[in-house]
């Protein structure tokens, strides 16, 4: 096909000039303005919608867009004009309805003429920065009816009195409220807030602060907080049912301010229900009501913290210093551990368990633990108690958890040091009179310490089950060896305890029977004889023997007694009466060990093998000893005078407490000389500071202490002082 040719097209003004009849603007607003009035007089359905879009079309495209927008607005103003009087003549409960009713019927006419001006909505009105018309309608609504003169605070109070009522227990129409609450908000926010809310906040602040003193006055604490709850709920109902939700935080504000915040530490220290009755009586749900109102207010739960923190400060404080309580060791622990078992419990389902809670639960029961110097001990002897007999037929669980319990408070203590010596005391009597309950649970223990303190603090204790697992194997070998030789003479069971592992006392004398001492000489033979280049000592006051008597009438007993005791009833195998002072003279016994002893034979209902003249509960240097030849019991074993671990004496709680210090110092040098190795240079408090930090998990060091092992290390050349600075020290290499 052949190429066309090219066309160029050009499209051409209108030649002929269109002349708009000079009444044609007059004529089509004329239109339009029955229209409205038609609309506002619901008689919309006989009007041609397409047509009046046309005729507001075409006032705009013929530059009569002024006009169209200023005859809006007056035919608009002149009929809410009229609304409004309408409205205004409403009475009583009809207000609400009326201005409810006119602002359902206003919003409807103004969808209809924003149709019919459409075009102008979308041209002239963005070119001549117009408002636009769905806008311009609720700004006239605004203006014309809730801001007029009669209605703007007839309507203000005409709602806080509906929430009044509702305050007061009596129903309203929430639909309609909501309703009235939405317009003020489509109005825009500022007329919500100012025609509505600040009168709201204020008027309810009045509320609650009479309502508040008066619930104060003739209310418990319980009460007054049940109160408090269900009106911040109401108030959060409220806002959900016909408010702007914006209200919400605003108006919890209000409440928490005026019924908690202006009232807190009334409610708190009230007299019978304030918060240390609550924790007193358990009372789980009103501490829990307490905890989740003043958690609302500034320094609320600081206020709950710190009188709780107090009362369990005091209570401890009582507790381990009360000396009705010290008397039993193992009640004085337990009581402990109800005491945290019940905070623990309070935090637990009342406080949400708040960490900030359980932080001030620890540090009080640090705080009163060690007010007591003897909570090491006792905490140790309540341990014993349990491994000894406590834990009988307890499952592993329960066991698992006493123990963990146990560490918890160990946890408390700062002279975790202190408790070590008083477990390992414990312990190699439970091991050596074998009256542990389980190993598991003994090990168990260790090994928590163990994670606890670490290897060093626990390889001590680790060695003590290691040599009695190694004793028995030395016992086979002896038994095997001179099993024969022995006939039917005494037996003899060997624990060899390695030093350093065991609390022994060095230098306890004792003068055995003959029969034992023969025995004995014999196992020291054979023990030396298969380890070299070790030295036995024998440590009778650990001991314990299995003594089988006659008594008159020929009644047969076996007596389960300690090594002491059965060297003093030996002696009456040759002697009918005994004096105090022969038995000491003979046995060669410890005073303080042989009064004890001679008390749990003579002394002890239903164990007293032994009568005394005179006789009496204690012991004296003038008391003659004799058989009980009427001594009676039931069973044929019969256990005496193994004394359960006891409260220390004073002059051995001294001697403990003296080992104790003996055993800090080279622990206190060793942390100086690791710490200076490093740094170098220190100075003396950034030194004694460090050195307590080191130690801390052990024991409180004494800075006295310190500054005198500093002193005895710059004697051994291991420090130096600074020439310059004299509170400088350097490290010697």
């Amino acid at each position: 096909m052949g190429s066309q040719k090219k066309r160029n097209f050009q499209i051409e003004a209108f030649k002929h000039r269109v002349v708009v009849d000079p009444k044609y603007a007059d004529k089509t607003w004329k239109i339009l303005e029955h229209a409205i009035h038609e609309i506002y007089n619901h008689n919309a359905s006989g009007l041609s919608f397409e047509e009046l879009y046309r005729n507001a079309y075409n006032m705009v495209l013929h530059k009569f867009g002024e006009k169209l927008y200023s005859g809006l607005v007056s035919t608009m103003t002149s009929h809410l004009k009229d609304i409004s009087k309408d409205i205004d003549a409403a009475q009583g409960g009809f207000f609400l309805e009326e201005l409810n009713r006119k602002w359902a019927d206003h919003n409807k006419a103004l969808q209809m003429i924003r149709d019919i001006l459409m075009y102008m909505d979308r041209t002239f009105i963005p070119s001549t920065h117009k408002t636009p018309v769905h806008e311009l309608g609720l700004n006239l609504w605004r203006d014309n009816i809730i801001h007029s003169s009669k209605i703007q605070t007839r309507l203000k109070n005409t709602l806080l009195d509906l929430v009044l009522i509702e305050r007061n227990g009596e129903v309203i129409n929430r639909g309609l409220m909501r309703n009235i609450t939405k317009m003020l908000t489509d109005l825009g926010p500022s007329v919500y807030q100012e025609d509505f809310e600040k009168s709201f906040l204020d008027v309810s602040a009045d509320f609650y602060r009479l309502e508040s003193q008066k619930f104060i006055e003739r209310c418990d604490c319980s009460e007054y907080l049940k109160k408090a709850e269900r009106r911040l709920n109401e108030e959060m109902e409220r806002v959900s049912q016909y408010l702007d939700t914006k209200s919400e935080i605003k108006i919890t504000n209000v409440v928490e301010k005026e019924m908690i915040a202006n009232h807190m530490l009334r409610l708190v220290h009230m007299d019978n229900s304030g918060l240390v009755n609550m924790l007193l009586n358990d009372k789980y749900d009103d501490l829990g009501r307490m905890y989740n109102l003043f958690r609302l207010v500034a320094n609320g739960l600081l206020t709950i913290r710190e009188v709780m923190t107090s009362h369990i400060r005091d209570t401890g404080k009582h507790l381990v210093t009360d000396p009705e309580r010290l008397r039993d060791p193992v009640e004085f622990v337990q009581r402990l551990l109800d005491e945290k078992d019940k905070y623990d419990k309070i935090i637990g389902s009342s406080f949400n368990n708040d960490k900030t809670f359980q932080n001030a639960l620890t540090s009080s029961f640090e705080y009163f633990i060690n007010l007591n110097p003897r909570s090491p001990e006792f905490i140790s002897l309540f341990v014993d108690d349990k491994l000894r007999k406590g834990l009988k037929g307890v499952s592993e669980e329960d066991v698992e958890i006493i123990l963990d319990k146990v560490m918890m408070l160990f946890r408390y203590l700062q002279e975790k040091d202190v408790f070590e010596k008083y477990y390992k005391q414990h312990l190699a009597k439970r091991l050596l009179s074998g009256k542990t309950v389980s190993d598991d649970a003994e090990r168990s223990l260790i090994v928590k310490l163990k994670t606890e303190c670490g290897y060093q603090f626990t390889c001590k204790l680790e060695g003590m089950f290691t040599d009695m697992k190694t004793s028995q194997d030395t016992m086979q070998g002896f038994n095997s060896a001179h099993g024969a030789d022995l006939g039917d003479g005494p037996t003899l069971a060997v624990t060899v305890l390695t030093t350093g592992s065991w609390p022994t006392q060095p230098g306890i004398t004792c003068n055995l029977p003959t029969e034992m001492l023969t025995l004995c000489e014999k196992f020291r033979s054979y023990y030396l004889g298969t380890h070299t280049g070790r030295r036995l000592t024998w440590q009778t006051n650990m001991g314990t023997a299995d003594v089988k008597a006659t008594f008159a009438k020929g009644q047969k007993h076996e007596l389960h007694v300690s090594t002491y005791q059965m060297c003093v009833l030996m002696l009456f195998n040759n002697a009918d009466r005994l004096s105090y002072k022969e038995i000491e003279q003979a046995t060669e016994i410890p005073a303080s060990d042989l009064k004890r002893c001679m008390q749990s034979l003579a002394c002890v209902k239903g164990k007293n093998v032994l009568r005394k003249e005179p006789m009496s509960k204690d012991i004296s240097e003038d008391d003659v000893f004799f058989v009980n030849d009427k001594f009676t019991n039931k069973l044929y074993k019969v256990k005496i005078g193994t004394v359960v671990a006891q409260k220390e004496t004073e002059p051995e709680k001294q001697e403990t407490r003296q080992r104790v210090e003996e055993d800090r110092k080279p622990q206190i040098e060793a942390a100086i000389v690791r710490i200076m190795k490093s740094r170098r240079v220190l100075d003396h408090n950034n030194l004694i500071a460090e050195v307590t930090k080191q130690l801390q998990s052990r024991f409180l060091a004494n800075p006295v202490e310190i500054k005198k092992r500093i002193e005895s290390l710059i004697e051994r050349e291991f420090l130096e002082r600074d020439n310059g600075d004299r509170r400088l020290y350097r490290y010697l290499a």
